[in-house]
């Protein structure tokens, strides 16, 4: 693939997305982040492909029940971290296969802490190859590397994280570890980089100091330079729930020569109603300064209140929150964190892949200031005002849209979110106050469009 037909920021509007020169608007929605890992993988990317999804996560991840490990296993059930598997690499070279070929761009994330914690007795790490006592390449004492970590992983004690020279807690003797982990991404880079489609996130919500990241960015760019491609890469931090007292965020804003995206997933996360939105202006409103896209890889959703993932319905009001807010790329998280790709979300994907046939979002900006007694949590707005709105009310209900000065007539189609179908349309006519009501409770958007001539 030419290197300008690789997915790249559009220089139509550097907030969005292109590949193969046109640009694109990412849905997403899938059961698992390691997708790779799934045994019926064409038929879920087909699912997705029929609801309008292009989007979607993969972690190079190897925890659940029926993954495979990168690394051969020997007779005496320790692994040879020399010698790879090859059926964890058939498996991702059929993800990056099966996505091209259906025009479905993949997030690809190189780190998951939780593959390498014992927290909570999931003895991830106890199972895992890098653990000394499981391979034979490395004992504790060659590479500073304990035999159990039960901590929860926000608290970024593991050595795996910090083998980076420079980093505040590297040692010397993490630097044989640090060999196989540059081993491992090389191997991963050399699937993925002939592919046009793929974007590159370091890791999953770190709480590690960037430094972390920012040498496997540079890893990533140097080995993409040598194969004659540019690739984008990011981070994820896990304060990013927070963003504007995050100076990991800060410094995403501030330096986009470092980061060619903002994945901004936690927002996500313990934010609700209104307090998502302005948390996600806060972002996308600084992104002014240096445009980039705005990626949400993880929706969560599922119902899950320990650490904020809300219910379903609060899934659906972020998803729409997150379109209509300028966001580039929005995922549904799986279960059971978010809905994944079920019922509800397909409907989703279907309903806004309607209204983006209609109206192009990256025409568009938010515009709350148009909507006229409107109670809160009860309506969004994006529009380019005079020529084209999208309007999404949370759970049925009224609202005005202020048209003043807004010559019509205007073409009005309303799209059941709930079912994904198309509802009632209407004429309107401009310059006034528009009173517009849903056909039904539930979740609803609304496109208007001046008519021509």
């Amino acid at each position: 693939m030419p290197d300008t037909d690789r997915i790249r920021p559009w220089a139509g509007n550097p907030r969005y997305w292109q590949l193969e020169g046109r640009p694109m608007l990412l849905l997403g929605g899938s059961r698992e982040d390691n997708l790779f890992q799934i045994p019926d993988l064409d038929e879920h990317l087909d699912l997705l492909a029929s609801v309008g999804g292009n989007y979607v996560r993969n972690t190079m991840s190897d925890r659940d029940e029926g993954n495979v490990y990168p690394y051969l296993r020997l007779a005496d059930g320790r692994y040879d971290l020399d010698r790879w598997n090859e059926e964890y690499w058939d498996r991702f070279a059929r993800l990056l296969r099966g996505t091209g070929q259906r025009g479905i761009v993949v997030q690809l994330e190189i780190w998951d802490r939780f593959d390498l914690t014992d927290a909570k007795g999931t003895g991830h790490w106890q199972r895992h190859p890098y653990r000394p006592a499981n391979n034979v390449n490395y004992t504790s004492d060659e590479t500073g590397l304990a035999d159990a970590y039960p901590d929860h992983p926000a608290g970024d004690r593991h050595p795996f994280f910090h083998t980076v020279p420079g980093m505040g807690k590297y040692r010397p003797v993490y630097d044989r570890l640090r060999r196989y982990q540059e081993r491992f991404v090389t191997k991963v880079l050399a699937h993925s980089l002939p592919y046009g489609h793929v974007l590159y996130c370091v890791d999953n919500e770190t709480s590690t100091e960037p430094a972390w990241g920012l040498y496997w960015r540079d890893f990533i760019k140097r080995q993409a330079a040598a194969s004659g491609v540019e690739v984008c890469v990011t981070d994820m931090f896990d304060d990013g729930w927070k963003p504007e007292e995050s100076a990991n965020i800060g410094l995403q804003l501030a330096h986009p020569e470092l980061y060619d995206f903002i994945e901004i997933s936690q927002v996500n996360s313990r934010n609700f109603g209104e307090e998502h939105w302005r948390r996600l202006l806060w972002v996308s409103e600084r992104l002014q300064a240096h445009p980039r896209p705005l990626n949400h890889t993880k929706i969560y959703s599922a119902g899950r209140t320990a650490f904020g993932s809300g219910t379903p319905q609060d899934g659906i009001e972020r998803f729409w929150r997150n379109l209509l807010g300028g966001s580039a790329a929005v995922r549904f998280h799986r279960p059971p964190s978010g809905i994944g790709l079920n019922e509800q979300a397909q409907a989703c994907l279907r309903a806004a892949r309607r209204a983006a046939g209609q109206v192009a979002f990256w025409h568009l900006r938010p515009h709350q200031e148009l909507l006229v007694d409107r109670s809160p949590n009860a309506a969004y707005l994006a529009a380019a005002p005079g020529t084209a709105y999208v309007l999404f009310l949370c759970d049925g209900g009224r609202v005005t849209l202020d048209l003043a000065g807004a010559a019509g007539p205007f073409d009005l189609r309303w799209i059941d979110v709930g079912d994904g179908d198309w509802g009632p349309q209407a004429v309107v006519r401009g310059d006034q106050r528009l009173p517009l009501a849903a056909p039904s409770s539930g979740p609803w958007a609304a496109t208007l469009q001046r008519r021509q001539g």
